[in-house]
Protein backbone atom coordinates (compact mmCIF):
# COMPACT_ATOMS: atom_id res chain seq x y z
CA UNK A 1 0.00 0.00 0.00
CA UNK A 2 1.21 3.44 -0.93
CA UNK A 3 1.66 6.55 1.16
CA UNK A 4 0.17 9.51 0.00
CA UNK A 5 2.15 12.93 0.88
CA UNK A 6 0.58 16.32 0.43
CA UNK A 7 2.15 18.71 -1.33
CA UNK A 8 1.49 21.64 1.25
CA UNK A 9 2.35 19.48 4.16
CA UNK A 10 5.84 18.63 2.37
CA UNK A 11 6.19 22.58 1.45
CA UNK A 12 5.09 23.42 5.33
CA UNK A 13 7.38 20.89 6.39
CA UNK A 14 10.51 22.33 4.97
CA UNK A 15 9.30 25.73 5.82
CA UNK A 16 8.77 25.09 9.38
CA UNK A 17 12.24 23.08 9.81
CA UNK A 18 14.22 26.22 7.48
CA UNK A 19 12.60 28.34 10.23
CA UNK A 20 13.61 25.90 13.50
CA UNK A 21 17.11 25.18 12.57
CA UNK A 22 17.66 29.43 12.50
CA UNK A 23 17.42 30.04 15.97
CA UNK A 24 17.76 26.01 17.03
CA UNK A 25 21.02 24.78 17.91
CA UNK A 26 21.05 21.17 18.19
CA UNK A 27 21.36 19.51 21.74
CA UNK A 28 24.65 17.50 20.59
CA UNK A 29 26.32 20.54 19.70
CA UNK A 30 25.15 22.83 23.00
CA UNK A 31 26.25 20.15 24.97
CA UNK A 32 29.96 19.65 23.53
CA UNK A 33 30.30 23.16 23.32
CA UNK A 34 29.63 23.55 27.29
CA UNK A 35 32.20 20.56 28.02
CA UNK A 36 34.62 22.84 25.34
CA UNK A 37 33.98 26.30 27.49
CA UNK A 38 34.25 24.45 31.20
CA UNK A 39 37.95 22.90 30.22
CA UNK A 40 39.21 26.00 27.90
CA UNK A 41 42.43 27.67 29.52
CA UNK A 42 42.84 30.03 26.55
CA UNK A 43 41.01 33.35 27.97
CA UNK A 44 40.03 34.73 24.78
CA UNK A 45 38.98 31.50 23.01
CA UNK A 46 36.81 31.07 26.67
CA UNK A 47 35.39 34.65 26.08
CA UNK A 48 34.25 33.58 22.56
CA UNK A 49 32.69 30.03 23.38
CA UNK A 50 30.68 32.39 26.60
CA UNK A 51 29.52 34.71 23.11
CA UNK A 52 28.15 31.66 21.07
CA UNK A 53 26.95 29.77 24.07
CA UNK A 54 24.82 33.16 25.67
CA UNK A 55 24.08 34.24 21.73
CA UNK A 56 22.92 30.65 21.08
CA UNK A 57 20.34 31.25 24.29
CA UNK A 58 19.07 34.30 23.30
CA UNK A 59 18.46 32.96 20.01
CA UNK A 60 16.56 29.80 21.18
CA UNK A 61 14.03 32.42 23.33
CA UNK A 62 13.91 35.18 21.13
CA UNK A 63 13.12 32.92 18.02
CA UNK A 64 15.74 34.68 15.80
CA UNK A 65 18.73 33.94 13.65
CA UNK A 66 21.77 32.41 15.66
CA UNK A 67 24.01 34.17 12.17
CA UNK A 68 23.31 36.68 10.15
CA UNK A 69 24.41 34.19 7.61
CA UNK A 70 21.42 32.41 7.45
CA UNK A 71 22.86 30.11 4.68
CA UNK A 72 22.18 28.18 1.15
CA UNK A 73 19.65 25.23 2.23
CA UNK A 74 20.89 22.24 1.61
CA UNK A 75 17.86 19.24 1.20
CA UNK A 76 18.55 15.36 1.22
CA UNK A 77 15.61 13.39 0.43
CA UNK A 78 15.28 9.94 1.11
CA UNK A 79 12.25 8.71 -0.63
CA UNK A 80 10.36 5.50 -0.12
CA UNK A 81 9.44 3.75 -3.37
CA UNK A 82 6.04 3.01 -1.96
CA UNK A 83 5.71 7.30 -1.56
CA UNK A 84 3.04 8.94 -3.75
CA UNK A 85 2.87 12.96 -4.09
CA UNK A 86 -0.17 14.70 -3.98
CA UNK A 87 1.30 16.99 -6.53
CA UNK A 88 1.83 18.26 -10.37
CA UNK A 89 5.39 20.41 -9.13
CA UNK A 90 8.62 18.90 -9.12
CA UNK A 91 10.57 18.00 -5.62
CA UNK A 92 13.33 20.86 -7.12
CA UNK A 93 9.80 23.37 -6.95
CA UNK A 94 8.25 21.73 -3.97
CA UNK A 95 11.51 22.23 -2.25
CA UNK A 96 11.97 25.74 -3.27
CA UNK A 97 8.70 26.39 -2.35
CA UNK A 98 9.64 25.65 1.44
CA UNK A 99 12.34 27.61 1.54
CA UNK A 100 10.99 30.72 0.07
CA UNK A 101 8.04 30.11 2.80
CA UNK A 102 10.92 29.92 5.45
CA UNK A 103 12.97 32.81 4.47
CA UNK A 104 10.27 35.22 4.21
CA UNK A 105 8.16 34.62 7.32
CA UNK A 106 7.26 37.61 8.92
CA UNK A 107 7.48 36.80 11.96
CA UNK A 108 11.38 35.96 11.59
CA UNK A 109 12.46 36.66 7.85
CA UNK A 110 16.19 35.37 7.26
CA UNK A 111 19.06 36.69 4.93
CA UNK A 112 18.42 36.17 1.37
CA UNK A 113 21.81 35.47 0.54
CA UNK A 114 21.62 33.29 -2.72
CA UNK A 115 22.79 34.77 -5.78
CA UNK A 116 21.64 34.42 -9.31
CA UNK A 117 23.93 33.61 -12.04
CA UNK A 118 26.86 33.08 -10.18
CA UNK A 119 29.35 34.66 -13.14
CA UNK A 120 28.17 38.02 -14.49
CA UNK A 121 24.90 39.33 -12.62
CA UNK A 122 25.31 37.74 -9.26
CA UNK A 123 22.03 39.58 -8.97
CA UNK A 124 19.88 38.12 -5.56
CA UNK A 125 17.26 35.74 -5.83
CA UNK A 126 15.54 38.12 -2.99
CA UNK A 127 14.00 34.50 -1.17
CA UNK A 128 16.88 32.35 -0.89
CA UNK A 129 15.64 29.81 -3.48
CA UNK A 130 16.38 27.90 -4.87
CA UNK A 131 18.23 25.61 -2.58
CA UNK A 132 20.34 22.56 -3.39
CA UNK A 133 18.58 19.12 -3.70
CA UNK A 134 19.86 15.57 -3.39
CA UNK A 135 17.52 12.82 -3.88
CA UNK A 136 17.69 9.08 -3.27
CA UNK A 137 14.90 6.62 -3.67
CA UNK A 138 14.83 3.84 -1.08
CA UNK A 139 12.52 0.95 0.00
CA UNK A 140 9.75 1.95 2.02
CA UNK A 141 6.75 4.07 2.42
CA UNK A 142 8.12 7.15 4.21
CA UNK A 143 10.18 10.10 3.17
CA UNK A 144 13.11 11.02 5.01
CA UNK A 145 14.19 14.44 5.18
CA UNK A 146 17.62 16.19 6.34
CA UNK A 147 18.04 20.45 6.01
CA UNK A 148 20.88 22.18 6.94
CA UNK A 149 21.47 25.97 6.49
CA UNK A 150 25.43 26.28 5.32
CA UNK A 151 26.62 29.70 5.55
CA UNK A 152 29.63 31.26 3.65
CA UNK A 153 32.33 31.08 5.82
CA UNK A 154 32.35 27.49 6.44
CA UNK A 155 31.32 26.51 3.22
CA UNK A 156 34.43 28.53 1.54
CA UNK A 157 36.68 26.88 3.14
CA UNK A 158 35.69 23.34 2.20
CA UNK A 159 39.17 21.54 0.89
CA UNK A 160 39.51 18.72 -2.04
CA UNK A 161 42.66 16.31 -2.96
CA UNK A 162 43.18 13.61 -5.08
CA UNK A 163 45.47 11.63 -2.98
CA UNK A 164 47.97 8.95 -4.29
CA UNK A 165 46.46 5.34 -2.73
CA UNK A 166 49.56 5.32 -0.34
CA UNK A 167 49.15 9.24 1.30
CA UNK A 168 48.40 9.84 4.85
CA UNK A 169 44.88 10.82 5.02
CA UNK A 170 46.13 12.58 8.72
CA UNK A 171 49.15 14.11 7.36
CA UNK A 172 46.53 15.98 4.35
CA UNK A 173 44.18 16.73 7.44
CA UNK A 174 46.72 18.66 9.56
CA UNK A 175 48.61 20.38 6.45
CA UNK A 176 45.20 21.14 5.19
CA UNK A 177 43.16 22.30 8.52
CA UNK A 178 45.81 25.60 9.24
CA UNK A 179 44.96 27.21 5.45
CA UNK A 180 42.20 27.55 6.19
CA UNK A 181 42.09 29.87 8.63
CA UNK A 182 39.61 30.84 11.05
CA UNK A 183 36.92 32.09 8.59
CA UNK A 184 34.71 28.91 9.07
CA UNK A 185 34.15 29.98 12.92
CA UNK A 186 35.94 27.51 14.73
CA UNK A 187 34.67 25.29 16.95
CA UNK A 188 32.97 23.42 14.82
CA UNK A 189 33.32 20.04 13.59
CA UNK A 190 35.22 18.83 10.17
CA UNK A 191 33.12 16.30 8.01
CA UNK A 192 35.39 14.07 5.04
CA UNK A 193 34.11 12.15 2.93
CA UNK A 194 36.94 9.50 1.66
CA UNK A 195 36.30 7.22 -1.62
CA UNK A 196 34.01 6.98 -4.44
CA UNK A 197 34.93 9.40 -6.62
CA UNK A 198 35.57 13.81 -6.83
CA UNK A 199 32.00 14.64 -6.37
CA UNK A 200 30.77 11.62 -4.28
CA UNK A 201 33.48 12.72 -1.34
CA UNK A 202 32.51 16.05 -1.53
CA UNK A 203 28.70 14.58 -0.79
CA UNK A 204 29.92 12.41 1.43
CA UNK A 205 31.89 15.17 3.55
CA UNK A 206 28.84 17.26 3.57
CA UNK A 207 26.09 14.49 4.39
CA UNK A 208 28.20 13.38 7.42
CA UNK A 209 28.00 17.24 8.65
CA UNK A 210 24.29 15.98 9.10
CA UNK A 211 25.38 13.44 12.00
CA UNK A 212 25.18 14.03 15.76
CA UNK A 213 28.09 15.64 17.63
CA UNK A 214 28.67 12.29 19.95
CA UNK A 215 32.64 12.39 20.15
CA UNK A 216 32.23 12.75 24.06
CA UNK A 217 30.58 9.60 23.94
CA UNK A 218 33.12 8.18 21.73
CA UNK A 219 36.01 8.82 23.80
CA UNK A 220 34.22 7.59 27.08
CA UNK A 221 33.03 4.40 25.41
CA UNK A 222 36.67 3.67 23.29
CA UNK A 223 36.64 3.41 19.76
CA UNK A 224 35.00 0.00 18.11
CA UNK A 225 36.78 -0.09 14.64
CA UNK A 226 39.51 1.40 12.80
CA UNK A 227 37.54 4.54 11.50
CA UNK A 228 36.53 5.55 15.14
CA UNK A 229 40.19 4.84 15.94
CA UNK A 230 41.06 7.38 13.05
CA UNK A 231 38.25 9.68 14.13
CA UNK A 232 39.77 10.06 17.61
CA UNK A 233 43.55 10.11 16.28
CA UNK A 234 42.02 13.18 13.32
CA UNK A 235 39.91 15.01 16.62
CA UNK A 236 43.50 15.13 19.05
CA UNK A 237 45.74 16.06 16.51
CA UNK A 238 43.45 19.08 15.13
CA UNK A 239 42.71 20.40 18.47
CA UNK A 240 46.31 19.90 19.32
CA UNK A 241 47.38 22.66 16.38
CA UNK A 242 46.11 25.18 18.72
CA UNK A 243 44.02 27.13 16.73
CA UNK A 244 41.37 27.37 19.10
CA UNK A 245 37.62 29.18 19.37
CA UNK A 246 37.93 31.84 16.29
CA UNK A 247 41.21 30.87 15.92
CA UNK A 248 42.56 32.79 18.85
CA UNK A 249 44.67 30.01 19.83
CA UNK A 250 43.06 27.77 23.01
CA UNK A 251 42.05 24.32 23.59
CA UNK A 252 39.14 23.52 21.52
CA UNK A 253 39.25 24.07 17.56
CA UNK A 254 36.78 21.09 16.32
CA UNK A 255 34.09 19.08 18.70
CA UNK A 256 34.07 15.86 16.49
CA UNK A 257 35.66 15.10 13.10
CA UNK A 258 33.02 12.45 10.87
CA UNK A 259 33.94 10.20 7.82
CA UNK A 260 32.12 8.63 5.58
CA UNK A 261 33.83 6.68 2.70
CA UNK A 262 33.27 4.50 -0.21
CA UNK A 263 34.43 2.21 -2.47
CA UNK A 264 36.84 3.80 -5.10
CA UNK A 265 39.12 2.84 -8.02
CA UNK A 266 42.70 1.50 -7.49
CA UNK A 267 44.39 4.12 -9.03
CA UNK A 268 42.68 7.07 -6.35
CA UNK A 269 41.92 7.96 -2.69
CA UNK A 270 39.94 11.12 -3.16
CA UNK A 271 39.22 13.16 -0.11
CA UNK A 272 37.02 15.60 0.61
CA UNK A 273 36.97 18.20 4.26
CA UNK A 274 34.27 20.37 4.77
CA UNK A 275 33.79 22.24 8.29
CA UNK A 276 30.55 23.30 9.57
CA UNK A 277 30.79 26.49 11.63
CA UNK A 278 29.72 27.92 15.01
CA UNK A 279 26.29 28.58 13.62
CA UNK A 280 25.34 24.22 12.88
CA UNK A 281 21.77 24.17 11.81
CA UNK A 282 20.76 21.48 10.49
CA UNK A 283 17.34 18.95 11.24
CA UNK A 284 15.98 15.55 10.48
CA UNK A 285 11.88 14.17 9.97
CA UNK A 286 10.02 11.67 8.14
CA UNK A 287 7.10 12.51 6.33
CA UNK A 288 4.73 9.44 6.77
CA UNK A 289 1.28 11.08 5.04
CA UNK A 290 -0.33 12.11 8.14
CA UNK A 291 0.30 15.41 7.69
CA UNK A 292 3.47 17.99 8.03
CA UNK A 293 6.73 17.11 10.76
CA UNK A 294 6.22 18.22 14.11
CA UNK A 295 9.63 19.24 15.45
CA UNK A 296 10.43 19.41 19.25
CA UNK A 297 12.10 21.95 20.54
CA UNK A 298 15.30 21.51 23.01
CA UNK A 299 14.47 22.10 26.64
CA UNK A 300 16.29 25.77 27.38
CA UNK A 301 17.79 23.63 30.71
CA UNK A 302 19.97 22.53 28.05
CA UNK A 303 21.87 25.30 27.68
CA UNK A 304 24.64 26.24 30.70
CA UNK A 305 24.37 29.33 32.77
CA UNK A 306 26.86 31.41 30.69
CA UNK A 307 25.45 34.84 30.00
CA UNK A 308 28.35 36.84 28.54
CA UNK A 309 28.26 40.80 29.60
CA UNK A 310 30.38 43.34 28.91
CA UNK A 311 33.45 43.50 31.55
CA UNK A 312 34.38 47.19 31.81
CA UNK A 313 37.52 46.06 33.70
CA UNK A 314 38.90 44.28 31.38
CA UNK A 315 38.38 46.06 28.07
CA UNK A 316 38.70 49.51 27.13
CA UNK A 317 36.07 51.53 26.40
CA UNK A 318 36.21 53.73 23.23
CA UNK A 319 34.11 56.31 21.45
CA UNK A 320 34.43 56.34 17.54
CA UNK A 321 32.72 59.63 17.50
CA UNK A 322 35.66 60.98 18.82
CA UNK A 323 38.34 58.28 17.26
CA UNK A 324 41.50 59.38 16.09
CA UNK A 325 44.63 57.69 14.28
CA UNK A 326 46.30 58.26 17.28
CA UNK A 327 44.44 56.24 19.61
CA UNK A 328 44.27 53.73 17.28
CA UNK A 329 47.87 53.56 16.99
CA UNK A 330 47.93 53.07 20.87
CA UNK A 331 45.72 49.63 20.46
CA UNK A 332 47.62 46.57 21.20
CA UNK A 333 47.30 42.70 19.71
CA UNK A 334 44.54 40.53 22.02
CA UNK A 335 43.07 44.07 23.83
CA UNK A 336 39.22 43.79 23.99
CA UNK A 337 37.29 46.80 23.43
CA UNK A 338 33.69 47.98 23.95
CA UNK A 339 32.95 50.18 21.16
CA UNK A 340 30.34 53.24 20.96
CA UNK A 341 29.01 55.78 18.29
CA UNK A 342 28.70 55.64 14.91
CA UNK A 343 30.46 53.07 12.58
CA UNK A 344 29.92 52.14 8.74
CA UNK A 345 29.44 49.09 6.98
CA UNK A 346 30.40 47.48 4.04
CA UNK A 347 31.48 44.43 2.04
CA UNK A 348 32.23 42.53 -0.97
CA UNK A 349 29.75 44.41 -3.58
CA UNK A 350 30.33 47.72 -1.58
CA UNK A 351 34.06 47.16 -1.70
CA UNK A 352 33.82 46.94 -5.38
CA UNK A 353 31.78 50.00 -5.60
CA UNK A 354 33.62 52.03 -3.96
CA UNK A 355 37.00 50.72 -6.07
CA UNK A 356 35.09 51.39 -9.67
CA UNK A 357 33.65 54.88 -8.66
CA UNK A 358 37.59 55.98 -7.07
CA UNK A 359 38.93 54.45 -10.60
CA UNK A 360 36.27 56.95 -12.41
CA UNK A 361 37.22 60.08 -10.13
CA UNK A 362 33.71 59.82 -9.17
CA UNK A 363 32.72 61.15 -5.83
CA UNK A 364 32.04 58.87 -2.87
CA UNK A 365 28.65 59.19 -1.17
CA UNK A 366 30.25 58.30 2.22
CA UNK A 367 33.12 60.36 4.44
CA UNK A 368 35.03 57.49 5.39
CA UNK A 369 37.50 60.17 6.98
CA UNK A 370 38.74 58.73 10.57
CA UNK A 371 35.26 56.09 10.54
CA UNK A 372 35.65 51.96 11.04
CA UNK A 373 33.81 49.93 8.87
CA UNK A 374 32.02 46.92 10.11
CA UNK A 375 32.07 44.19 7.46
CA UNK A 376 28.64 43.21 7.73
CA UNK A 377 25.15 42.03 6.12
CA UNK A 378 22.91 42.27 8.40
CA UNK A 379 18.75 40.18 8.57
CA UNK A 380 16.14 42.63 8.52
CA UNK A 381 14.63 44.16 11.92
CA UNK A 382 11.44 42.85 13.35
CA UNK A 383 9.12 44.15 15.98
CA UNK A 384 11.47 46.80 18.14
CA UNK A 385 14.44 45.86 16.51
CA UNK A 386 16.33 48.41 14.94
CA UNK A 387 18.23 46.14 13.36
CA UNK A 388 18.33 41.69 13.36
CA UNK A 389 21.18 39.67 13.63
CA UNK A 390 24.09 41.51 12.68
CA UNK A 391 27.75 39.32 13.11
CA UNK A 392 30.71 40.01 11.22
CA UNK A 393 31.34 38.61 7.79
CA UNK A 394 34.74 36.90 6.63
CA UNK A 395 37.63 39.90 6.47
CA UNK A 396 39.91 38.22 4.07
CA UNK A 397 37.32 38.91 1.09
CA UNK A 398 38.20 42.10 1.69
CA UNK A 399 41.89 41.96 1.85
CA UNK A 400 42.42 43.29 -1.69
CA UNK A 401 40.58 46.39 -0.82
CA UNK A 402 42.07 47.18 2.20
CA UNK A 403 45.41 49.32 0.79
CA UNK A 404 43.01 51.17 -1.07
CA UNK A 405 40.39 52.04 1.50
CA UNK A 406 43.30 53.35 3.78
CA UNK A 407 45.25 55.32 0.78
CA UNK A 408 42.43 57.03 -0.27
CA UNK A 409 38.95 56.90 2.17
CA UNK A 410 40.37 58.52 5.35
CA UNK A 411 39.22 55.10 6.77
CA UNK A 412 41.42 54.54 10.08
CA UNK A 413 39.82 50.96 10.78
CA UNK A 414 38.12 47.77 10.24
CA UNK A 415 35.81 45.18 12.35
CA UNK A 416 35.14 41.69 10.62
CA UNK A 417 35.76 37.90 11.54
CA UNK A 418 38.72 35.70 11.16
CA UNK A 419 42.59 36.51 10.12
CA UNK A 420 43.79 38.96 8.00
CA UNK A 421 46.05 37.96 5.09
CA UNK A 422 49.94 39.13 4.25
CA UNK A 423 48.10 42.01 1.62
CA UNK A 424 46.10 43.58 4.40
CA UNK A 425 48.32 43.17 7.46
CA UNK A 426 51.12 45.13 5.23
CA UNK A 427 48.41 47.83 4.48
CA UNK A 428 47.53 48.37 7.92
CA UNK A 429 51.01 48.15 9.16
CA UNK A 430 51.91 50.86 6.49
CA UNK A 431 48.85 53.03 7.09
CA UNK A 432 49.14 52.34 11.08
CA UNK A 433 45.85 50.86 11.32
CA UNK A 434 44.36 48.37 12.70
CA UNK A 435 42.13 44.90 11.90
CA UNK A 436 38.98 44.00 15.00
CA UNK A 437 37.86 40.96 15.27
CA UNK A 438 34.01 40.26 16.51
CA UNK A 439 32.78 37.03 17.17
CA UNK A 440 31.71 34.72 14.42
CA UNK A 441 28.45 32.92 15.69
CA UNK A 442 27.24 36.32 17.93
CA UNK A 443 25.43 37.97 15.67
CA UNK A 444 22.12 37.94 17.67
CA UNK A 445 24.03 38.94 20.68
CA UNK A 446 26.33 41.63 18.70
CA UNK A 447 22.97 43.01 17.39
CA UNK A 448 21.70 44.24 20.71
CA UNK A 449 25.09 46.68 20.67
CA UNK A 450 23.59 48.45 17.94
CA UNK A 451 21.07 51.03 18.74
CA UNK A 452 19.70 52.66 15.54
CA UNK A 453 20.53 51.57 11.61
CA UNK A 454 20.45 53.74 8.77
CA UNK A 455 21.01 53.22 4.92
CA UNK A 456 23.69 55.47 3.95
CA UNK A 457 24.56 54.33 0.16
CA UNK A 458 24.15 51.46 -2.39
CA UNK A 459 20.57 50.80 -1.23
CA UNK A 460 19.78 48.66 -4.30
CA UNK A 461 22.53 46.08 -3.42
CA UNK A 462 19.96 44.98 -0.32
CA UNK A 463 22.15 43.42 3.11
CA UNK A 464 25.27 44.40 1.46
CA UNK A 465 24.62 48.79 1.41
CA UNK A 466 26.65 50.43 2.95
CA UNK A 467 24.78 51.23 6.68
CA UNK A 468 25.34 53.42 9.61
CA UNK A 469 25.44 51.92 12.95
CA UNK A 470 25.42 53.39 16.16
CA UNK A 471 26.71 51.11 18.67
CA UNK A 472 26.89 51.14 22.24
CA UNK A 473 29.54 48.81 24.12
CA UNK A 474 29.83 46.71 20.93
CA UNK A 475 32.82 43.90 21.89
CA UNK A 476 35.38 43.40 19.69
CA UNK A 477 39.49 42.48 20.04
CA UNK A 478 42.35 44.13 18.50
CA UNK A 479 43.53 41.44 16.22
CA UNK A 480 45.60 43.22 13.85
CA UNK A 481 47.64 46.18 15.61
CA UNK A 482 48.97 49.23 13.99
CA UNK A 483 52.63 47.32 13.93
CA UNK A 484 50.81 44.23 12.02
CA UNK A 485 51.19 42.11 14.54
CA UNK A 486 48.43 39.69 14.32
CA UNK A 487 46.57 37.20 17.35
CA UNK A 488 45.40 35.04 14.75
CA UNK A 489 49.57 34.41 14.01
CA UNK A 490 50.53 34.90 17.50
CA UNK A 491 47.66 33.11 19.32
CA UNK A 492 47.56 29.68 17.58
CA UNK A 493 51.57 29.32 17.91
CA UNK A 494 51.31 30.13 21.66
CA UNK A 495 48.69 27.32 22.26
CA UNK A 496 50.04 25.00 19.78
CA UNK A 497 53.40 25.22 22.28
CA UNK A 498 51.51 24.86 25.55
CA UNK A 499 49.16 21.67 24.20
CA UNK A 500 52.64 20.26 23.12
CA UNK A 501 53.59 20.10 26.89
CA UNK A 502 50.07 18.78 27.96
CA UNK A 503 51.50 14.99 28.86
CA UNK A 504 47.85 13.66 28.43
CA UNK A 505 45.74 14.48 25.25
CA UNK A 506 42.54 16.91 25.59
CA UNK A 507 39.49 14.69 25.70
Amino acid sequence: MSTLIKEEDFIQSIADGIQFISYYHPVDYIRHLARAYEREESPAARDAMAQILTNSRMCAEGKRPLCQDTGIVNVFLKVGMNVRFETNRTLQELCDEGVRRGYTNPDNPLRASVLDDPIFARKNTRDNTPCILHVELVPGDKVDVQIASKGGGSENKSKFVMLNPSDSLVDWVLKTVPTMGAGWCPPGMLGIGVGGTAEKAMLMAKQSLMEDIDMYELLARGPQNKLEELRIELYEKVNALGIGAQGLGGLTTVLDVKINTFPTHAASKPVAMIPNCAATRHAHFELDGSGPARLEPPALSEWPEVRWAPDYNKSKQVNLDALTPEEVASWKPGQTLLLSGKMLTGRDAAHKRIQDMLAKGEPLPVDFKNRVIYYVGPVDPVRDEVVGPAGPTTATRMDKFTEMMLAQTGLIAMIGKSERGPVAIEAIRKHKSAYLMAVGGAAYLVSKAIREARVLAFEDLGMEAIYEFDVKDMPVTVAVDSEGTSVHNTGPKEWQARIGKIPVAVA
